[in-house]
């Protein structure tokens, strides 16, 4: 039996026969060529896996054989990127990378200085954003899959949002130590980011960055402690910042 390379989509895993989507079934036998007898392995992005015997491989309709649930051994991640709606393709740019990293979710922003088309709804973008997302968990084989929230204006997710949060800023902490955060309800054995009790909310802002009014909001809220990071001597893309600033958090 042979095992193809990569994770296979199953939003409901359970013991017994599955029949997997026409979109997972062509792509396992029609382009991983995978045959009856053959092993997939399966994700729920939920933080369920499966590994699945092929017993029929149609390509519209593949049907596997489940013996065995598998649970991640970590929780869903605390961490949830934050980024201002930018213009063209930006953003299916950024969570085609950002989601292949262990964060909680994405949400689109719209700021005083987003880029985004008048009077869009960005329904198609959230749209691609969300297959990107999908594409991302089953290339990177891991246990969460990203969600995409948004677009939301900045000001009413502010209010609404508890928990800690980075703005990249250039008086900031060249490296953030989150795990030794003083926050009461922090497990004693932190160790780094994702195993914070409080979410973080790292916040990109858009090509040009936040406005002086919306950076003052973010350094005076009260619902969560609020770090500072540097991301270098540089001036960055905003598409660029999340994707580094994320590596320096995670």
């Amino acid at each position: 039996m042979k095992t193809p390379d990569s994770r296979f989509y199953c939003p409901l895993i359970s013991v017994g026969t599955i029949t997997l989507d026409e979109n997972e079934s062509s792509h396992a036998v029609r382009v991983c060529r995978a045959c009856s007898g053959d092993v997939l392995q399966l994700s729920d992005g939920l933080g369920h896996y499966a590994d699945a015997i092929i017993e029929v491989a149609d390509a519209k309709a593949c049907q596997v054989r489940v013996d065995t649930v598998i649970e991640a051994e970590h929780p869903r991640p605390k961490v949830s990127l934050g980024i201002a709606c930018l213009k063209d393709d930006a953003l299916e740019e950024v969570v085609f990378h950002a989601a292949q990293t262990e964060i909680d979710k994405i949400i689109f922003l719209r700021t005083d200085f987003s880029q985004e088309p008048k009077n869009s709804d960005l329904k198609k973008t959230v749209r691609r954003a969300e297959l990107k997302s999908l594409v991302s968990l089953k290339q990177s084989k891991k246990a969460w899959m990203t969600a995409i929230e948004g677009p939301v204006e900045f000001d009413k997710w502010l209010e609404s949002y508890k928990g800690d949060l980075i703005l990249c800023d250039i008086d900031g902490e060249r490296q953030l130590n989150l795990s030794a955060s003083d926050n009461a309800s922090a497990s004693s054995d932190s160790s780094g980011a994702n195993e914070n009790a409080a979410p973080i909310t790292l916040l990109v802002g858009p090509e040009g960055g936040f406005s002086l009014r919306e950076i003052e909001a973010i350094k005076t809220f009260q619902n969560g402690k609020v770090h500072l990071l540097n991301l270098g001597n540089t001036r960055l893309r905003a598409r660029t910042a999340a994707i580094i600033a994320l590596g320096k958090i995670l």
